[in-house]
C-alpha cells in the first residue's frame, strides 16, 4: 500500500508547529495583513482562556478557577483584595486577577505554506469579530468555499502609545484555497488546546502566591503605580505566544 502523503504532511506540520511553539502562533505585525479564520468542527472558531500574568517571576499560566472551576488561593486572594476596598488593594487585585484571551485558527494570506496557526487576541478584538459574524451581510466568514478574508490593521495610532487592532472584511467572498485538497487539509488540522498552555495545580498556585507575598513583604512599601499594568499584560501576552 502506498504512503498516504496527505497524512504525512499533516504529521510533519503538527510536529513542526509544536516543536518550540513558535510556528503554531501568529501575531500581527505593524501594518496590514490578511487572514482567513478556519472553520472548527464544533462550529465555534473562538476559544476562550483565562491567564494569570503577574505573579512574581512565574510565566503566564491558566487560571485554575476561571478555566477549570478549581478553587485556588490566588482567586481567593484577589477577591479579598477587592473586598478590602482601598485603592492600593484594588490596584493589586487588578494586577493579579485572571485576564481573558481568545484564540482562533487562521491561515495568513501569502504565508499559506506555513499552514494553520493560532491567532491570540483581546476581548475588544473578539467583540469586533462577533459583530462581524452576526452581521447577516457576511454570512459564514469561515466557509471554505464562500467565506470572507479579513484584513488586520495593527499599529499605534498617532498620539497613542499603545497599538490597536482594526478588522476590515473583504467585499468579496472567496475560497479558502484554490486547491481543494489543500483546503481540506487546513480544515482537518486538529489543534490540541488542552496542551498549549501551562497549567498549575492548586498547590502550585498556593506556593507561587506564598513566594510572591513573601517577596513583596521583604521589599517593603512600594509605589502602587506599578500595579496599573494593562500595557504590561499585553506585553506578557505577546511573550506567551513566543
Amino acid at each position: 500500500m502506498a504512503i498516504n502523503m496527505n497524512k504525512m504532511r499533516k504529521k510533519l506540520q503538527k510536529l513542526e508547529s509544536r516543536g518550540g511553539g513558535k510556528e503554531l502562533f501568529w501575531k500581527p505585525q505593524d501594518g496590514e495583513q490578511t487572514i482567513r479564520i478556519i472553520p472548527d468542527a464544533d462550529g465555534d472558531p473562538f476559544r476562550e482562556f483565562w491567564f494569570h500574568y503577574n505573579l512574581g517571576e512565574s510565566p503566564a499560566f491558566l487560571s485554575p478557577k476561571r478555566n477549570f472551576g478549581e478553587d485556588d488561593a490566588l482567586d481567593q486572594f484577589v477577591r479579598k483584595l477587592f473586598d478590602d476596598g482601598t485603592e492600593e488593594s484594588r490596584d493589586l487585585a487588578k494586577k493579579l486577577m485572571a485576564k481573558q484571551r481568545f484564540f482562533s485558527p487562521v491561515v495568513v494570506r501569502g504565508e499559506e505554506e506555513k499552514g494553520v496557526r493560532l491567532w491570540g487576541y483581546s476581548k475588544t478584538v473578539y467583540q469586533k469579530l462577533l459583530n462581524l459574524v452576526l452581521n447577516p451581510e457576511y454570512g459564514d466568514i469561515t466557509d471554505p468555499e464562500g467565506g470572507t478574508d479579513l484584513t488586520i490593521k495593527y499599529g499605534k495610532p498617532a498620539g497613542s502609545i499603545f497599538p490597536m487592532t482594526d478588522i476590515f472584511p473583504s467585499r468579496k467572498t472567496s475560497s479558502l484555497h484554490q486547491d481543494r485538497n489543500l483546503a481540506k487539509e487546513m480544515i482537518d488540522v486538529e489543534i490540541d488546546y488542552s496542551n498549549l498552555f501551562s497549567k498549575k495545580s492548586v498547590d502550585e498556585v498556593q506556593q507561587l502566591l506564598n513566594e510572591f507575598l513573601s517577596e513583596d513583604d521583604s521589599n517593603g512599601s512600594e509605589d502602587v503605580s506599578k500595579y496599573n499594568t494593562e500595557n504590561i499584560v499585553e506585553s506578557a501576552f505577546n511573550d506567551l505566544l513566543t
